[in-house]
């Protein structure tokens, strides 16, 4: 009996030594798993979030598209009548509002584009980013670049401020707009006329908007559709650019936005070319400096070297995934885009002074090293920029 029971006495005992050391083991691999969980979500959380976009939101309606009608030689009025409008007896004046912070390239490109048709610019600019950094006025130091328009600039000055603890950028962002409304106001505009908004880099075609200006019959607010771009023409990703857009002027309605006001656009009307920069420290910049700075989540986003590989390779400067909202979708976006070789149906200012831009065309990845942003680049660092929302 007494030998029985010690056998039993030793078994439990093994036993409940074998419990504690699984238990210790399991533990073990509970903190592993969980440390590796918080190291993935730490570096890796926001493209988890994109990869599961399908789950957690949905698409907005589809746009009614009118199909887009041009050829070179054809005339306004019988592009009116191609589209089933009726062309004007005289023109609607056009405005061409712009919030700039630091994009002189497009700039120079999207004013020689637009200038026959565009009867003021209205060019706003603040000295704060959107994520309340101070910056210099790019515009204004830089105003004698556009004494070809300099009779059609309406220059003004968005009141900035900083971005205080735990704000989003993009408040800063729409307040910067409305000061875009007053000036736009200030600079002229009457009931009727034409106003474009739309980012520096998303600009419309010289022949979208002549064929807006002289037709009556299309319904507004119009989108305008363009084609996608990353880091220069040389990488067109899609035709999903929609945030442009052309209002006929009314006091009461019109205001300056970047969202969408309406069910309808016109097709293949322009060009949206992301962070299409001819130096790195502009690109560092913008990175820190917009609304999306939060996806800079890492230091070594801006290393220039970094930057330089994935311009060149077609790839996106945050590492993020498609915004998409189908995984057949995001799995076709995946990777780098395709390079192409096409110069063709670009900006005709951008081809008549191809050796001022090769950095924006097929062949001419390299960027310049730095620009007047560089200096900045500190004051834009990303623990000081995070810091204002957080």
């Amino acid at each position: 009996m007494n030998g029985g029971g010690g056998k039993a006495a030793q078994a439990a005992r093994r036993w409940r030594r074998w419990s504690r050391q699984r238990i210790v083991w399991l533990l073990l691999l509970c903190a592993l798993c969980g440390g590796t969980l918080v190291v993935f979500i730490y570096f890796q959380g926001l493209k988890l979030a994109y990869l599961l976009r399908p789950v957690w939101d949905t698409p907005a309606p589809p746009f009614n598209v009118y199909p887009h009608y041009y050829a070179a030689n054809i005339s306004v009025a019988r592009r009116c009548e191609l589209h089933n409008w009726k062309v004007r007896f005289e023109p609607r004046r056009v405005f061409d509002a712009i919030l700039f912070s630091n994009e002189l390239d497009l700039l120079d490109i999207r004013l020689h584009e637009l200038q026959p048709h565009v009867h003021r610019f209205v060019i706003v600019e603040s000295d704060r980013t959107f994520t309340g950094r101070k910056k210099p006025l790019f515009f204004a130091e830089n105003r004698q670049r556009f004494e070809f328009v300099q009779d059609r600039v309406a220059y003004g000055r968005a009141r900035g401020r900083e971005l205080l603890p735990g704000e989003d950028p993009f408040l800063l962002e729409r307040f910067q707009r409305r000061e875009t409304s007053r000036i736009i106001v200030e600079a002229g505009i009457g009931y009727n006329d034409l106003l474009i908004m739309s980012d520096v880099d998303e600009i419309p075609s010289a022949h979208s908007i002549e064929l807006l200006r002289w037709c009556d019959g299309w319904q507004a607010p119009l989108h305008l559709q363009m084609k996608n771009y990353i880091h220069s023409f040389e990488f067109p990703v899609d035709y999903s650019s929609w945030r442009a857009s052309v209002h006929i002027f009314d006091p009461e309605t019109t205001g300056y936005t970047h969202k969408r006001r309406s069910d309808f656009m016109l097709a293949d009307s322009g060009w949206h070319c992301s962070f299409c920069f001819r130096h790195l420290s502009d690109i560092q910049f913008k990175m820190l400096a917009y609304s999306h700075a939060d996806r800079v989540r890492h230091q070594f986003f801006l290393d220039p070297a970094r930057i330089q590989a994935i311009i060149c390779e077609g790839r996106d400067l945050f590492d993020m995934l498609p915004e998409e909202y189908t995984f057949r979708e995001i799995i076709s976006k995946m990777g780098p885009v395709p390079k192409s070789s096409s110069a063709v149906n670009l900006p005709a200012y951008l081809i008549e002074h191809i050796e001022d831009f090769r950095f924006l065309l097929p062949g001419g990845c390299v960027r310049e090293p730095q620009a007047a942003t560089r200096h900045l680049l500190g004051q834009l660092s990303i623990q000081s920029t995070q810091q204002r929302w957080t």
